[in-house]
């Protein structure tokens, strides 16, 4: 075991001192559980080297995500230093998760529209024929990557649909949502933001030409996203072309790789824990509830961050006007306070208030469409092969704020 991860399992609180989210130990990617629990006990409301604050219990990440009229989500003030005047910085302050109301009310109530009950049930035939075709190709080889031939390749295709991408174009758009995304860690280096500022310059090309194209020929508003959020609402509201741009890249990215996550950090979790496994397909009907004992478990997105308007006091400290706030998501799903013996998935769990959707007014728009995603693919893959198991060990994704894998290999006895 890493010295560092051992010292946290012991509660030796010397490496706390020196823990910090732009210079984390690589065993931290590999488990930031232990860490997690050490600074919740010891240092809950940790103040960084850069000053801001990391917080780690579920209470806390609750009170701040329920207060946006203290706590900001825009990004301005925040991203300037580590983006500077790019591509990243354009698109990371006009998209909805990084804003605050008006722009995040009007762009979310435009989404909200287009994914209406009656749109997602319409999703599922397709959603089911398309893991289907996957799980066919799947038993043909007899071994799988489940991120790369399964997991990744489902929401591409759902957001692909709902902005009625063209099936032949759909080929670069996992690479450059991982790009983007990947800017987003703590600290990322040269070459991540490179990678990142390319893809922002590639995809809005593309968008330029897709959204020309949905002018010429509008799809139904009331199903295709692209169509409702060019055409506005009908008191006149409407996106600028950049705001309209960086939006359609949100939605890809927001519904990109935490879906692909939260199904291979599922289908792993039961790997880990088959006694749950034979739980879950002796009772079908507990599906509902794993797929929320999945997203506390082990939370895709497992940071956050919002900035303070005013001083204020989080857990008895006092936190300056200005200050910015990391949110510990993955920490507080595992805080004992709020979820008894937090490191064992229980299937059945009840009540289960995570915070894998964020909370508030940023509580994920697309969370529906995540479920039914995940419900499909893992309820259908166990049905499929109950008896899968890894083939060799899986590689982490080596990201702190989004928690998955890169490479997932399994046989399909």
């Amino acid at each position: 075991m890493d010295e560092t991860v051992a010292a946290a399992h012991a509660g030796d609180r010397h490496w706390l001192a020196t823990f910090d989210l732009r210079a984390l130990p690589p065993a931290f990617y590999e488990n930031p559980y232990p860490f997690y629990h050490a600074l919740r006990q010891h240092d809950p409301v940790r103040r960084m080297p850069d000053h801001s604050y990391f917080l780690t219990r579920h209470a806390d990440v609750v009170a701040v995500y329920r207060d946006a009229r203290r706590f900001s989500s825009d990004k301005k003030e925040e991203f300037r230093p580590k983006f500077g005047t790019s591509p990243l910085y354009e698109h990371h302050t006009t998209s909805l998760v990084f804003n605050d109301p008006p722009l995040h009310t009007n762009v979310r109530r435009l989404i909200a529209g287009a994914l209406s009950a009656r749109v997602i049930t319409e999703m599922e035939p397709g959603i089911e024929h398309l893991v289907a075709a996957l799980l066919d190709r799947a038993a043909e080889r007899g071994n799988i990557d489940l991120i790369e031939d399964f997991a990744a390749l489902i929401p591409v295709e759902v957001i692909g649909n709902l902005l009625a991408v063209p099936h032949e174009e759909r080929g670069p758009l996992r690479g450059w949502s991982l790009a983007i995304l990947g800017a987003l860690e703590p600290a990322p280096d040269a070459a991540m933001l490179a990678r990142g500022n390319r893809a922002i310059e590639e995809f809005l090309a593309y968008l330029r030409d897709l959204i020309a194209a949905r002018r010429r020929l509008p799809g139904d508003p009331a199903r295709d996203i692209l169509t409702r959020l060019i055409a506005g609402e009908a008191d006149g509201s409407r996106l600028t072309e950049k705001e309209l741009l960086h939006n359609c890249i949100f939605l890809l990215n927001a519904g990109h790789e935490t879906t692909t996550n939260l199904i291979g950090n599922a289908l792993h979790a039961l790997i880990t824990f088959p006694a749950e496994r034979a739980r879950l397909l002796a009772d079908p009907t507990l599906m509902a509830s794993a797929i929320e004992e999945f997203l506390r478990f082990e939370s895709s997105n497992q940071l956050g961050n919002r900035r303070a308007l005013a001083a204020c006091e989080i857990g008895g400290i006092n936190i300056p006007e200005g200050a910015l706030i990391t949110l510990g998501i993955g920490a507080a799903n595992r805080d004992p306070a709020q979820f008894p013996d937090p490191d064992r998935l229980d299937l059945a769990r009840t009540p289960n208030r995570h915070v894998a959707f964020g909370f508030g007014i940023h509580q994920c728009a697309g969370l529906t469409v995540a479920r039914l995603e995940a419900r499909i693919a893992i309820g259908r893959f166990l049905e499929r092969f109950p008896r899968y198991d890894l083939a060799a060990p899986p590689v982490r994704g080596g990201r702190a704020r989004f928690r998955g894998f890169l490479s997932l290999p399994v046989t399909l006895t």
